[in-house]
Formats: C-alpha cells, sequence, structure tokens
C-alpha cells in the first residue's frame, strides 16, 4: 500500500437485517447528495438473506431443492443472485464519485484492487478473473461486487467471505455462474480470520485505492 491512505469517515453498523441496511443507505444517500454528511464506508454483517438485482431472470435464485432455506430481498443494485449472512463482510461506500474520477468501471476495479490487497495482507492469494466481476482464489470465488448510483453518489458495494457458513451459497447459482464454488479469507488462509480486523485492513486498502482516484481526478 504506497498510497497515503484518503482520509474519510467510516462506521461499523454490526449486524443488520438487508431491509434495515437498504434503508439506512438511502437515507445515506440523501444526505450525502444534500451536503450533509461527508463520504463515508459502513461496514456491517447482514442476516442471512438471498438477494437479488433489478433483473427479470431469477434462474440464479432457483435452489436445487426447490426451496431456499432463507428469505430473497428483491434490490436495486445491479447482478444476478447472491447470499448475505454472517461472517461476511458487507462494505457500503456512500461517496461522491464525481471527486473520484466520475467513472463507474474504474470504481469497479478499485474495489477489486482494495479486496485483492486485503486477502494478500492475511496471505491469501486471491486476484481478478478477466470478464467477471469480483474476487478469486484460482476458480473459488471470494468476493462479489455490485453497486448502485444516484446521481453520481454510489450506494451498495462489496461482500467478501471472511469466516463462517458457506453453505446457503450451495442452494443458487452465486451471481449466475454455472459451476462456480465459493470460499473464503479463513479457508483460504487456514486460520480463522477475525472479521473485524479483516475489516479495519479492508478500509485501509480502499481508503489508498480512492485515494489513486482522487489524485487522477484533481
Amino acid at each position: 500500500m504506497d498510497e497515503e491512505p484518503l482520509k474519510m469517515e467510516k462506521q461499523w453498523l454490526g449486524r443488520v437485517s438487508y431491509e434495515e441496511g437498504l434503508t439506512f443507505q438511502n437515507d445515506a444517500v440523501a444526505r450525502r447528495l444534500a451536503g450533509q454528511m461527508p463520504d463515508t464506508v459502513f461496514l456491517l454483517e447482514h442476516d442471512p438473506v438471498y438477494t437479488i438485482g433489478r433483473t427479470n431472470d431469477h434462474s440464479s435464485l432457483q435452489g436445487k431443492s426447490g426451496v431456499l432455506p432463507y428469505p430473497v430481498f428483491e434490490t436495486n443494485r445491479g447482478g444476478k443472485g447472491t447470499y448475505h449472512g454472517p461472517g461476511q463482510l458487507i462494505g457500503y461506500p456512500v461517496i461522491d464519485l464525481r471527486s473520484y474520477g466520475q467513472d463507474l468501471h474504474t470504481y469497479l476495479r478499485s474495489l477489486e484492487k482494495a479486496l485483492v490487497s486485503s486477502c494478500h495482507e492475511f496471505g491469501v492469494n486471491s486476484t481478478t478473473r478477466k470478464g467477471l466481476t469480483g474476487v478469486w482464489c484460482e476458480e473459488r470465488k471470494i468476493a462479489s461486487i455490485g453497486i448502485g448510483v444516484r446521481h453520481w453518489i454510489s450506494m451498495h458495494g462489496f461482500a467478501i467471505n471472511v469466516c463462517g457458513d458457506l453453505t446457503p451459497f450451495e442452494h443458487i447459482t452465486p451471481c449466475g455462474i454455472g459451476g462456480v464454488k465459493m470460499t473464503s479469507v479463513s479457508r483460504e488462509a487456514g486460520r480463522e480470520i477475525n472479521l473485524k480486523q479483516f475489516a479495519a485492513t479492508v478500509l485501509t486498502c480502499l481508503q489508498c485505492e480512492l485515494a489513486k482516484l482522487a489524485k487522477t481526478a484533481t
């Protein structure tokens, strides 16, 4: 991490339902747009839930048994079905992208880079894959990314499996990618990784990546 981390607000929300998190985000986006709060990264865990973005294709959530073990929430991010639950770190940056180059593709790549760097800090060799959004350990997917934007204020963000149960992913086709296997930082590292310690590393890496974007935008 050669870049000086960008100073920005952070909040740890703990464990909240997906619906509560979405309501919180909508309020934060409105306040950021009105200039009532600074750029802020919200870090949290969700109660067990399957989510799907703006698409008519719900085939990724068609469980192998025909019945999913947790509820489904249709949300306003991009992307197909995925699972959120305890042990998975969720990051919701609510930032004004006009200060970071105003380029959604570049912003997505910066989120990926921050997660890759965080994994490397814990001895996990992760990378990106051409043509696929997210972070991978060889053919195993460790993190998913889906964003939304309103008047260039970002919402949603990333989900990276740090620890906890991965079996809920087996009931769906994660992100609509057939045959994909999900993994976690703990599984790849061969030891239990504390979620809040990992969250602190992610925050620093994300601040470094956003600092690069801010520098190119000036």
